[in-house]
């Protein structure tokens, strides 16, 4: 891999990680306005700590060295990078296990926003699409039942992968929707003068929030490559703009309504390229930044039009 691939690569990555923490970077500057000073110094030192290093760093080497046996920790961790034969064919014959999985998760995520997530209607369809959101679970019910029909033909233990990857969103999604309405009441308990939780509690609800938020991107993360390092570089410095922003005018982030729509739709054609490349359809490296870049693009000019 030649250095303008590396560079293109982490900057997708990058630009990709924070699109898709735009909500966590507005939950997490909503709470901190209820926290003394003190604890908004630790939480944006220590929590960038841990969302780089515990999170972004930990979350995909664990997911490559559970998906690949064969590996030890070191393999798993610079397995792209490795010249070994033994290594390579091992991340070679895992790698769809991997992609079957993080793909079906990217595409229920995108389902789930486009049939029952309230938004600002970047594209016509959308509209019509929530008007039906009871068809969501119709839909990823058929998706999943014919993804596994023609994955048990080449191999059971991807088909595995693509349930593993369904089961993962709906437990994240649990999670999401309890730390949403946690911050509801939160953030209600704060207007009325009693916030009910101490600084020390807000900000390990700030943490579980952000790995869980985190999931998304990490996933994604392998639709660009399978190199541990690489997702590190990239989602660390993602996650360092999100703190930027969590720290800034974060109002102004909120103007741009239709940033959601260019990540979602991101998700929708980076899980369709892991799905795709799991059927072993080979994707050039570069493709998913490139449409990591137009997506969001186009996007933010249209934001911008609507400002």
């Amino acid at each position: 891999m030649d250095i303008f691939s590396i560079l293109f690569i982490v900057a997708g990555l990058c630009l990709f990680e924070t699109i898709s923490s735009i909500d966590n970077a507005i939950i997490n500057a909503e709470v901190l306005h209820t926290m003394s000073a003190k604890a908004k110094k630790w939480f944006l030192f220590w929590g960038i700590i841990f969302a780089v290093v515990m999170v972004r760093g930990l979350l995909p080497w664990i997911i490559v060295w559970f998906a690949t046996p064969g590996l030890g920790p070191i393999e798993a961790f610079t397995a792209t990078f490795s010249g070994d034969p033994h290594v390579l064919e091992a991340v070679e014959k895992s790698a769809p296990i991997l992609l079957a999985g993080g793909g079906t998760f990217l595409i229920f995520l995108f389902f789930h926003w486009l049939f029952l997530e309230d938004k600002h209607f970047g594209l016509p369809h959308e509209k019509f699409f929530l008007r039906n959101g009871i068809w969501f679970y119709s839909v990823v019910s058929i998706f999943l039942a014919v993804l596994v029909w023609y994955m048990m033909k080449i191999n059971p233990v991807m088909a595995f992968g693509a349930v593993i990857g369904s089961t993962a969103f709906f437990i994240t999604h649990g999670f999401k929707q309890n730390a949403e309405k946690a911050e509801e009441l939160l953030m209600h308990s704060g207007k009325s003068g009693s916030f009910g939780m101490s600084d020390l509690s807000k900000i390990m609800f700030l943490e579980v929030i952000d790995a869980t938020f985190s999931i998304d991107g990490v996933l994604g993360a392998f639709a660009f490559t399978l190199s541990v390092p690489l997702i590190l570089v990239g989602n660390g410095l993602g996650a360092i703009v999100v703190r930027q922003f969590t720290i800034g005018n974060i109002d102004r982030i909120k103007k741009y309504i239709f940033l959601k729509n260019g990540a979602m739709y991101s998700i929708l054609v980076l899980g369709g390229v892991m799905i795709v490349d799991s059927f072993g359809i080979h994707v050039p490296t570069w493709f998913s930044p490139a449409v990591t870049f137009i997506i969001v693009g186009y996007f933010f000019a249209k934001s911008k039009q609507a400002a």
